[in-house]
């Protein structure tokens, strides 16, 4: 019993300053307008919002929003030979983190979010069709071209299409 006192202390110590990072990080969001912009997206929270921000930095670089997604290694790879055409797994090029992040962001999206948008409905179908794990992964990608076009655009989400007929 008594080693156990100081794993104790060590943990409410790291409880405390996890806390305190927590918050900081919020400050942070709250105060960074493209940030706070992402974080309308369901799924996406500060963490999601501020390392996509950090990854891309300078969002003009990519020539489309649609170039968001592979540089983040969510497109599939192409096997090409003569007649031989066969698509791969995805590419996992691009940064390790972002990717993971947005895979992440999807499946909050999918899995535990209420609130339903084109975009879940969307990926809705692709799981309903192909499978839980490529519906997320299309999804991720899908985020990262929509944070893309957002940042770009200087939007909030949009939780239905535009151009659509309402629901009578």
């Amino acid at each position: 019993a008594a080693f156990i006192e100081p794993v104790l202390v060590v943990r409410r110590v790291l409880r405390e300053q996890l806390a305190v990072l927590h918050s900081r990080i919020l400050t942070i969001a709250r105060d960074n307008a493209t940030a706070k912009r992402l974080m309308t997206i369901p799924g996406v929270g500060p963490i999601v919002a501020l390392s996509y921000f950090a990854t891309v930095d300078v969002p003009a670089r990519f020539t489309n929003s649609k170039a968001a997604g592979a540089a983040f290694g969510l497109t599939p790879s192409q096997y090409q030979s003569g007649e031989i055409m066969r698509t791969g797994r995805i590419s996992l090029c691009g940064d390790r983190m972002m990717r993971a992040l947005l895979y992440e962001a999807a499946q909050v999206m999918l899995f535990r979010s209420q609130k339903w948008s084109w975009l879940k409905a969307w990926a809705m179908k692709i799981v309903k069709n192909r499978g839980a794990k490529k519906g997320i992964v299309a999804l991720a990608r899908r985020l990262a071209v929509v944070m893309h076009r957002m940042w770009m655009d200087g939007t909030d989400f949009r939780y239905g299409r535009e151009g659509s007929a309402p629901a009578a």
